[in-house]
């Protein structure tokens, strides 16, 4: 795909598609102003007839407008409104990307970032357009013998002024990355379990760091995690013929003294739920239960790509778990690497148990923040739905900061407590603590299992369960919580 910049006058613009935000449909400005007034008010007065809807994110395809160069112009409503926030924006974004791919051309022109969006820049805006753009395209057919057609397509984004051309090209190279990272992410995540495994994200690091030398990559064997004595981590691929890996990237962008962003991504390539068998109905599914770890490589690939001026460090733990004569049994009692003992009362709980060792593995980075990326619960799918992530944080600012992240790129998170009460259900009379605190409130009691070992950290916990995947026809990773965890970063440059 091509993403480029135009300061031509738009009436003469030759295109397959030109897209124009309304905005005040009584006074019509930019240039959708200037189409009106070519085309002797045709678009004021297809807006009277009220074809188009005053929802944000509402379209209309036109044809043959008079004397304009574009061969269709699309309509893209903003609510009604000169200005927008952020995540009406962002829903403008993403209607144009469908409806540009539902008439199938082969370009377009964008006059979007006429629209002012609320405490962001043109910057942002063109980010949101070029990222919604790519990732609309984004296609998976690696295990397929006949492969899609990949049509060459080209955007191009319209500047009123030539000013503001630098601010544009780098704000839609922002969103190619984004798009590319989460394309990363969705490309692991809907791979197949005997493709990827642990061993296969420990090389697929290494091909990352092959592409962007700004990457140093260190993977750890089960020989090296026995030796730092990760017994959580090791009892959950014990039943394995798949060795777990522990993956570290680092990205040193900014000054050697900046402490880093640690993220730490759940890798469980294939969860049968272990001796606490799942059913087997949708247990195919539970491939995509690595979708923290696939997020990561994405917020890696994308920082990489960007030559960020910030230090981040992106850590996998990778397991299979899987029944067998040496799978951990409910009732077993493993030691973690923080020395805290845990009595596994249900193996299909895995996920904190491998996460809970990289937390406090990573504590050799003296991070600024921790922030892990898990599909951790089903129960934060009961809470939420598939729309929302889980947040869990023991520091306000960060839970903030990742919030508003979240609205800005349309990948949006909520926060639940982590109040002592909850703290109460982990109580086990054979360990130090349970891996399952009860029904009640399970997302946030596995969240309170988690903060047993984030004590020394500002740390936040993104629960992407009821997010990472679309079940039904449109099946597959979704690539979130990239763009949150991106805007997140994107925010700490500036």
């Amino acid at each position: 795909m091509k993403i480029s910049l135009t300061n031509a006058d738009p009436v003469k613009l030759k295109t397959s598609c030109l897209v124009l935000p309304i905005g005040d449909v009584k006074n019509l400005s930019g240039c959708a102003g200037s189409i009106d007034s070519a085309s002797d008010g045709y678009i004021s007065d297809i807006l009277k007839l009220g074809d188009l809807k005053s929802k944000a994110g509402s379209t209309l395809l036109l044809h043959k407008v008079p004397n304009v160069s574009a061969k269709r112009i699309l309509l893209v409503s903003s609510g009604g409104t000169a200005s927008v926030s952020a995540g009406n924006f962002d829903l403008m974004s993403q209607a144009q990307a469908r409806a540009l791919k539902q008439t199938g051309v082969k370009d377009a022109a964008s006059c979007l970032t006429d629209i002012d969006v609320d405490d962001k820049s043109l910057g942002w805006s063109a980010q949101s357009i070029a990222r919604e753009t790519v990732a609309s395209h984004y296609k998976f057919d690696q295990h397929k013998s006949t492969k899609a057609e990949r049509k060459e397509y080209k955007l191009t984004l319209h500047a009123a002024d030539r000013k503001q051309n630098k601010q544009i090209e780098t704000g839609a190279a922002r969103g190619v990355a984004i798009a590319n990272g989460m394309q990363t992410a969705r490309d692991l995540g809907n791979m197949a379990a005997n493709v990827c495994t642990p061993s296969y994200l420990a090389e697929h690091a290494k091909t990352l760091k092959k592409q962007h030398s700004s990457l140093k990559v260190t993977v750890l064997s089960e020989a090296q995690m026995e030796k730092l004595k990760m017994g959580s981590l090791l009892s959950v691929s014990a039943g394995s013929v798949e060795p777990a890996k522990m993956v570290c990237m680092e990205y040193k962008g900014g000054k050697p003294s900046q402490k880093p962003i640690v993220l730490v991504g759940k890798g469980v390539t294939f969860d049968t739920g272990g001796i606490s068998m799942k059913p087997s109905a949708g247990m195919d599914e539970m491939k995509f239960d690595m979708c923290g770890a696939a997020s990561v490589f994405g917020v890696m690939r994308a920082v990489a790509e960007l030559a960020l001026p910030i230090n981040v460090v992106g850590v996998v733990a990778a397991a299979e778990n899987m029944p067998g004569g040496r799978a951990t049994k409910p009732g077993d009692i493993v030691t973690s690497m923080s020395g805290q003992t845990i009595e596994v009362l249900n193996t299909d709980a895995e996920g904190r148990l491998v996460l809970c060792d990289a937390l406090t593995y990573i504590g050799k980075y003296k991070p600024d923040v921790v922030i892990d990326i898990a599909t951790l619960t089903g129960a934060v799918v009961v809470a939420l739905g598939h729309h929302t992530t889980g947040l869990m944080s023991n520091d306000d600012p960060l839970a903030d900061e990742l919030y508003s992240a979240g609205i800005a790129s349309a990948d949006k998170c909520w926060r639940l407590p982590l109040w002592d009460e909850y703290q109460k259900q982990l109580s086990s009379n054979f360990a130090d603590i349970p891996n399952i605190g009860g029904r009640a409130g399970g997302s946030i009691t596995a969240g309170c299992f988690l903060s047993r070992f984030t004590k020394e950290y500002r740390w936040a916990h993104l629960d992407i369960a009821g997010v990472a995947w679309r079940q039904g026809g449109a099946k597959g990773a979704t690539g979130r919580p990239v763009p949150m965890l991106m805007e997140f970063i994107l925010n700490r440059c500036s």
